[in-house]
């Protein structure tokens, strides 16, 4: 489904770039969770360090540097993998050889557990989009860890049922708004806004590219995007990355 993202598009009206949207105010982000492009939760975080630390066979831990391949579209699905800390680029490349970014995941998250569900070869790759501390769980190990620990079973069920939600969220939001309103979002969900953990005012540098590749524009529109968002005093940015105001969402919630 992933994949689909870069390349759907929907007649629904889309909001001009000439069409004024509001000052910056603030707003309280629960009010936005039953509209279209409402900013649903990351998956359910838990800590998993205790249990990890503890669990030996099967289980390895790795560094990587900013821009390192974790795995690669067409490698063998024989793991799942864990970000203790830093952040993870999931890609694909379509047949024409066209890269679409499908995900950035923060620390606490899981990825590559497709290969529980019999995957055999990865469907994308993964690189880490800063210095990482990855966890490698070896398919059979992880099986073996969830019949085991029902607690943790639970967990992750959860989790992965929060980020199946977000996943619909973000194909909701990619057919029906405005790529403007779609960037607007992704900050916001990058700062981690309307989540139970705290927000991050500043977003670390991004690149230009790597936005337009999630939201599904061109560079050119999310340059001029985020300079109107400065404009209105809904965000900021310098070398120190992106500082986002809460009166961003007054986009997302713009008709």
């Amino acid at each position: 489904m992933a994949t689909c993202f870069a390349t759907m598009t929907s007649s629904a009206p889309r909001n001009s770039l000439d069409q004024p949207l509001p000052s910056a105010a603030h707003h309280n982000l629960s009010l936005v969770l039953n509209k279209v492009g409402a900013l649903p939760k990351q998956g359910t975080a838990f800590d998993i360090q205790n249990l990890l630390a503890g669990f030996i066979a099967g289980k390895s831990q790795q560094d990587y540097l900013a821009g390192q391949s974790i795995f690669s579209q067409g490698d063998p699905a024989n793991a799942v993998f864990y970000v203790k800390s830093g952040k993870v680029k999931l890609t694909v490349v379509s047949m024409i050889g066209k890269e679409a970014v499908i995900a950035h995941l923060e620390a606490e998250s899981f990825f590559g557990e497709a290969s529980l569900a019999g995957e055999p070869l990865r469907s994308s790759s993964a690189h880490a989009l800063e210095s990482s501390t990855i966890v490698r769980i070896d398919k059979t190990a992880m099986e073996n860890l969830l019949r085991r620990e029902t607690k943790f079973a639970e967990q992750f069920l959860a989790y992965l049922l929060s980020r199946n939600n977000r996943m619909q969220a973000d194909l909701v939001d990619h057919l029906f708004n405005s790529s403007e309103k779609r960037l607007a979002r992704l900050l916001m969900m990058m700062a981690n806004f309307d989540q139970k953990s705290k927000p991050i005012p500043v977003i670390a540098n991004i690149s230009q590219e790597t936005l337009a590749e999630m939201v599904g524009t061109t560079r050119s529109r999310v340059s001029f995007f985020l300079n109107r968002f400065r404009d209105l005093g809904y965000i900021d940015y310098n070398r120190d990355g992106i500082h986002i105001n809460n009166s961003l969402v007054n986009v997302v919630l713009h008709d």
